[in-house]
């Protein structure tokens, strides 16, 4: 009984081929078409081109962004926040093309600026960010039950 018949080999030579030339191509498209988003996930200083209505001092927040592919997981923080504050993560959004699109419920306090009362109010809030160069934006932030969109800038903090 002969095992190494030819039309055997010749399936099998045909299957590996194929294969072969199906994974190289699919390489050089992702090579060549797929770029991954760069990084942007860390802490940046928000500064805001005029207050919120309402608030007394509300010019500078701080913005953490976790980061993992295009899905973004963030924080709204008053400017003073220590690094190390372990904060809930209340804004979510994807980073496509540059842009960065989160939204999610911050406190009032936390806008303000202003210390944390026992209820603090929750506001819906949307933030919209343009990827400016390595790691500068510039966006606009849109509150619920305000007319008017902040527009701000964000700058990197650094690490200590």
């Amino acid at each position: 009984m002969n095992h190494f018949n030819l039309k055997s080999l010749t399936f099998y030579g045909v299957a590996i081929t194929s294969v072969l030339v199906l994974f190289k191509t699919v390489t050089v498209y992702g090579e060549n078409n797929l770029k991954a988003s760069p990084p942007i996930n860390g802490r940046y200083r928000i500064t805001l081109s005029e207050n919120l209505p309402n608030c007394e001092k509300s010019d500078t927040l701080t913005l953490n962004i976790e980061q993992s592919g295009i899905y973004l997981n963030a924080s709204v923080l008053p400017a003073n926040a220590n690094p190390g504050t372990d904060e809930k993560h209340s804004l979510a959004g994807i980073f496509r093309n540059q842009q960065l699109n989160l939204s999610g419920k911050v406190g009032k306090s936390i806008l303000c600026n202003i210390p944390r009362p026992q209820n603090d109010p929750l506001n819906s809030v949307t933030i919209q960010m343009q990827l400016v160069d390595k790691s500068n934006m510039t966006g606009q932030l849109t509150v619920k039950g305000i007319p008017q969109t902040l527009k701000f800038t964000a700058v990197p903090e650094k690490a200590n």
